[in-house]
């Protein structure tokens, strides 16, 4: 698989995100999954999968620390599509021995104690829902920070051995908004307090209108602006 990155990549550029993915639900049944955190870009993606009625599982990642916002949000799209959503949850000896061992807000202290609980809560649940997939869709889009403008509509994760596919990489921020707005798509009401990337309650704030995107995510860290669920992909 890892060898038709560069194949789909020609073959499925300027089509249309619904084509694509009926397309690759041909070439990989029931092997084909979407992760949404609920965020804009997501909600617009499983607006498509739902509407088109796609065969892609969706899912997400329940951490135990979102927003009571984003559980609002979960419920409002499981109403409004009457779908299925499937949710992963981190292992709770996992995140009880964590607790037990650094308390509740050991992510503040180091780098190293934030990646061990964005791994425990986050990077070892994805790694059980994508055991059986061979695409992962993703809602990243170039626009959302620097590390992500050298993204391709299909990379190769290695971390998850799957073809990850990013329909809408190239969209700007304008258009996902009027997309929103067109189908009339439940989305964060946090999105209207300032809150562009969100994710964990402890580690999210609102951010200013000059700021990047993902500046409110560890906000206490100088560079590091990812949690490890989008950290190995290559062309081919």
């Amino acid at each position: 698989m890892k060898e038709r990155i560069d194949e789909f990549n020609s073959q499925y550029a300027g089509h249309a995100i619904e084509e694509v993915i009926h397309s690759l639900t041909e070439q990989f049944p029931a092997q084909v999954k979407f992760s949404s955190a609920f965020g804009q870009e997501d909600q617009v993606i499983t607006d498509i999968i739902f509407r088109e009625q796609l065969a892609v599982e969706v899912f997400t990642l329940d951490t135990g620390r979102l927003f009571p916002e984003t559980y609002d949000l979960m419920e409002k799209t499981r109403v409004r599509y009457k779908q299925e959503i499937t949710t992963y949850f981190p292992k709770s000896e996992d995140v009880e021995s964590l607790v037990s061992e650094k308390g509740f807000f050991s992510f503040y202290e180091s780098i190293e104690n934030r990646k061990e609980c964005c791994y425990i809560r986050k990077v070892a649940p994805l790694k059980r829902a994508l055991k059986s997939a061979k695409v992962w869709i993703t809602g990243l889009r170039a626009g959302q920070s620097d590390s992500r403008q050298h993204l391709n509509l299909f990379e190769w994760d290695e971390a998850n051995q799957v073809i990850k596919y990013n329909p809408i990489l190239n969209w700007s921020y304008d258009a996902m908004l009027a997309y929103l707005e067109e189908y009339k798509v439940p989305y964060n009401t946090l999105h209207n307090k300032g809150f562009v990337s969100i994710g964990c309650q402890p580690c999210t704030r609102a951010i200013s209108p000059d700021e990047p995107a993902r500046a409110g995510r560890w906000w206490w860290e100088s560079s590091q602006k990812e949690c490890g669920l989008h950290g190995v992909t290559t062309k081919k």
